[in-house]
């Protein structure tokens, strides 16, 4: 009996000390917490994103290629993405960018924001196609979604784009 009493004990004092713990919660945990999301493919920062357009507000969930090596990749050999999800290139500082199909499995819509966060053009991207696709003015944001997916919404030029980056680091 006093090896059950023991191991009662114990049990129990473990789980006093593990209860303040979760309670109190870690300065590790709170962090990963506040941390953005990762996308479980690329591996990217995943933020919200808002198109507010004629039909109403739509929400997406978008992996963000910030580096070089991670706009070079973009979604490339991607077989496959949700219906509101896509990708945003942030274009800091703002610039004429133009964006081909190198490698990249899906189709796409390219909708090029400009500096005042309104859409300057969307265009239509097939797969593999090498043909340089431009933005019509400067940029300060690309953001892809599935080929299509923007007509079906209702997106067009002129709509108001948002979205917040996390900060460096995170």
């Amino acid at each position: 009996m006093r090896l059950v009493s023991a191991i009662t004990a114990a049990a129990l004092a473990l789980a006093a000390c593990s209860s303040g713990v979760l309670e109190g919660g870690s300065g590790a945990a709170q962090a990963a917490s506040q941390a953005p999301a990762k996308h479980p493919v690329s591996g990217l920062p995943v933020v919200d994103l808002t198109v507010s357009s004629k039909s109403g507000k739509h929400r997406f969930r978008v992996e963000i290629a910030r580096t070089d090596e991670e706009q070079a990749r973009g979604l490339m050999f991607r077989t496959q993405m949700g219906a509101d999800e896509g990708m945003i290139f942030p274009e800091i500082p703002p610039r004429r960018p133009s964006f081909w199909m190198k490698n990249t499995v899906i189709p796409l819509d390219i909708i090029f924001i400009g500096t005042d966060g309104r859409i300057l053009n969307i265009a239509n991207a097939l797969p593999y196609d090498l043909t340089p696709l431009p933005a019509e003015g400067l940029a300060s944001g690309v953001l892809e979604l599935n080929g299509g997916r923007a007509a079906q919404l209702g997106i067009a030029a002129g709509d108001k784009v948002s979205w917040k980056l996390p900060e460096k680091g995170r």
